[in-house]
């Protein structure tokens, strides 16, 4: 099938799609109580309930709810607070694909972009989510063209052809790092951005150093996939992305190791269990890290854990509204372990409240649903998460995931 044909196959259920994508097939009327209810970053009801009708939460408040709609969960005590989003995973089609959905909803992620790969086959995915045919979490297709192979005007007939294959986000675009993106690619870059502008869609970007971000960033770019890890980000560069109103889509831990970690779907396969640090796909760190930084003599040094952890925080730091920093993970083993590898590197540099605005509100407008998802306030699609710990006293809390809903539609239940 040419990419032609699969345009027009995509377009003609393209508004069914597009509308399965906001909510699930099914969304319920739903009555949650006895919760400790973080709503907002900044905003915690200690006990109180939440109401959701039509797939939306219609009222949050203290103590116990006015009334009484649809099926009614006591949380005895549990968190509530909005399904965490990664802003930043591949997702490919296996054998094990429905058993990593599940792994997904199971942690408590309710929104995924995908972050690479081809256009037909993210949109073939996201439509078996949509419709029901796999249970997971809300999958926003991206696709990913050899842009840098291309012509500008080549290009922007690409983006031209995304967006009307109902496409609203392309793949992670990567830049050349060292010692910086060559014109060529910049060039291609602000034809890419001045098309997309166009025709709604948004473009993210791969851009490893600080060189390659900042250039980005003066190019027109607002997100960025990986925070720089081949070396320190100044103040001044700081400065530049926050001006520019870009966000860097975590990875935070990419150069942290994991140590005898469970990996793969659907049954665990362990990492070798001899106490030696390894790469996210099990491999030996550092020499297995993508793209490794090597010293004179060639060799890995693993610097990356210290370079995105810090300029993580000096982002952070230039943006006195604190958006510049959301959550994503690009890892593919065990969702939870996933999730546990990214935040104990947010922890070192970032509080709990912290925490909560670059997993809610920050990875919601990453990905262009601010509006929709993120917070647990009256409007927004019930995309809700119920934690047996207490995610306000560490990350662990975070952990400890027992229901999830997804567009008011119970999904998860392990009580």
């Amino acid at each position: 099938m040419t990419r032609k044909t699969l345009i027009q196959v995509y377009s003609i259920s393209l508004g069914c799609l597009l509308q399965a994508f906001a909510l699930p097939v099914l969304s319920q009327d739903l009555t949650i109580t006895n919760a400790r209810i973080i709503m907002t970053p900044d905003t915690i009801i200690e006990n109180g309930s939440i109401i959701v009708e039509d797939g939306r939460i219609s009222s949050v408040s203290a103590g116990a709810p006015g009334r009484r709609v649809g099926d009614v969960i006591d949380a005895e005590g549990m968190t509530a607070m909005a399904g965490y989003i990664d802003g930043h995973k591949h997702v490919r089609d296996s054998e094990d694909f429905a058993a990593q959905m599940l792994s997904l909803l199971e942690a408590g992620y309710t929104t995924v972009l995908n972050g690479g790969g081809n256009g037909a086959d993210n949109l073939e995915l996201s439509e078996r989510i949509a419709s029901g045919d796999v249970l997971g979490p809300r999958l926003i297709p991206s696709d990913r063209p050899d842009f840098f192979s291309m012509t500008p005007n080549e290009a922007r007939a690409a983006i031209r052809e995304m967006a009307a294959m109902g496409i609203e986000h392309t793949g992670e675009i990567g830049l050349t790092p060292e010692p910086a993106p060559p014109q060529h690619e910049i060039s291609i870059l602000r034809a890419i951005l001045d098309e997309a502008a166009e025709v709604g869609v948004q473009v993210n970007v791969h851009a490893v150093s600080t060189p390659a971000t900042v250039a980005a960033v003066e190019a027109g770019v607002t997100r960025l996939v990986h925070l720089p890890n081949k070396d320190w980000t100044s103040y001044d560069a700081a400065e530049t992305i926050a001006a520019n109103g870009a966000i860097i889509s975590g990875l935070i831990a990419f150069g942290a190791p994991t140590i005898d970690r469970e990996s793969g779907y659907p049954a665990p396969v362990r990492f070798p269990q001899d106490n030696m640090p390894r790469f996210r796909d099990g491999r030996a760190w550092p020499e297995a890290l993508a793209g490794a930084n090597r010293d004179p003599q060639g060799r890995a040094t693993g610097t990356e854990g210290g370079y995105t952890i810090i300029n993580a925080r000096r982002v952070w730091d230039a943006d006195p509204a604190h958006q510049t920093i959301s959550f994503s993970t690009d890892q593919n083993f065990d969702d939870l372990l996933v999730l546990e590898h990214e935040l104990k590197s947010f922890s070192i540099v970032f509080s709990m409240r912290d925490i909560f605005q670059i997993i809610g509100p920050n990875s919601a407008r990453f990905v262009g649903m601010e509006d929709e998802i993120g917070t647990l306030e009256p409007g927004k699609i019930a995309d809700i998460i119920l934690l047996s710990g207490d995610p306000t006293y560490n990350i662990y809390g975070m952990l400890s995931n027992e229901v999830t809903i997804l567009g008011g539609e119970v999904v998860v239940d392990k009580r």
